[in-house]
């Protein structure tokens, strides 16, 4: 992952929740949000169901930099979380993430 030139990371996070675990994976992330908004270095983080597809979550951060990305997804909380996210969705954590990568037209 790279700074942008501002120095600011975005991160877009997408899940799917297990059959049947819909609600129970949506009241999980409500809880984490305030927790992540509240680590340093955190400028958004919002979580998201997509519009016609129950149980697809996109989570939306922007972090001042790499480092804060980084201590906010190596904190004690995080990892904690890890296991009990990975009963409620499908698939890996990983294969969900992505970084977006800023551009703007020449002035």
């Amino acid at each position: 992952m790279n700074d942008t030139k501002n120095h600011y990371v975005t991160v877009l996070w997408e899940a799917r929740a297990k059959a049947g675990r819909e609600a129970e994976m949506k009241a999980f992330m409500t809880a984490a949000v305030t927790p992540s908004r509240n680590d340093p270095g955190n400028i958004d983080y919002e979580a998201h169901e997509v519009e016609g597809q129950p149980g697809t979550f996109i989570i939306y951060e922007r972090w001042e930099n790499r480092d804060a990305l980084d201590r906010h997804l190596s904190a004690p909380r995080m990892q904690e979380l890890v296991p009990q996210l990975l009963e409620l969705m499908e698939g890996s954590i990983e294969e969900g993430i992505r970084i977006l990568q800023p551009f703007r037209p020449a002035q």
